[in-house]
């Protein structure tokens, strides 16, 4: 008798541990994937990822090269390169230039007023800091009017952080970064032939030493604060 009660116990645990590990199973909710972590280090090598590379072919006869950072600001990166693809940068002039601050450019008005057709960006904040080289669009007083004016940092201005919207950093050219005329707006403003997206292999546009150099807009109505704003 005590054989058969053992017997039957053990059939009846055979059974139902399958169920039991089933209902475990159902119950435990579903892995979910880890986010791509955020790259905290900009990559200076200009031969990797280049469809993230900016080339700036400026009218001192130099190449700036920009590394664009979608994992920080996708809709911005995406407005930079859309802009550059269609040639609206080409030509345009630095209209803000402060020493010691920053270089403003991207107004085809020259007059640190204007912008694209397309509509306003919602703004992309995050937490890497304005340091030297730092790519940063600027905007109005609104903190969704960024367009497509931006500026490159000379020296820090951790002010900035979290106000404007960091999506980039000069990898290459800083130099001649450095050596964009001065002024608000200069009066032999420096401007950009070409921009372009390193994946589409355009050959750097050079100045032609025989044009002469137009005369920068003589208007221009300074912002509070001296930041860059359109």
């Amino acid at each position: 008798m005590i054989i058969r009660l053992i017997t039957a116990a053990l059939a009846v645990s055979v059974v139902c541990a399958p169920v039991s590990v089933l209902a475990q199973e159902a119950a435990a909710p579903a892995a979910v994937p880890a986010a791509a972590p955020i790259p905290l280090a900009v990559n200076a090598d200009v031969t990797q990822d280049p469809e993230n590379i900016l080339f700036l072919d400026l009218s001192n006869g130099r190449r700036v090269a920009i590394r664009l950072m979608p994992q920080w600001a996708p809709h911005h990166v995406e407005r930079i390169k859309t802009l550059t693809r269609s040639g609206f940068y080409d030509g345009i002039i630095f209209h803000r230039v402060i020493d010691g601050f920053m270089a403003q450019t991207g107004d085809p008005t020259g007059t640190g007023r204007g912008g694209s057709d397309l509509p306003d960006l919602q703004a992309e904040f995050n937490a890497f800091p304005h340091v030297r080289g730092t790519l940063a669009m600027a905007r109005a007083q609104d903190e969704n009017s960024a367009n497509s004016q931006f500026f490159i940092v000379f020296y820090p201005r951790f002010s900035l952080d979290r106000r404007y919207t960091n999506f980039g950093r000069v990898i290459g050219g800083m130099d001649a970064v450095d050596s964009i005329e001065r002024g608000e707006p200069p009066a032999n403003p420096t401007r950009i032939l070409q921009a372009s997206i390193a994946a589409d292999h355009k050959p750097q546009q050079m100045p032609d030493p025989l044009a002469a150099t137009p005369a920068a807009p003589t208007t221009i109505t300074p912002l509070d604060l001296g930041e860059p704003q359109r």
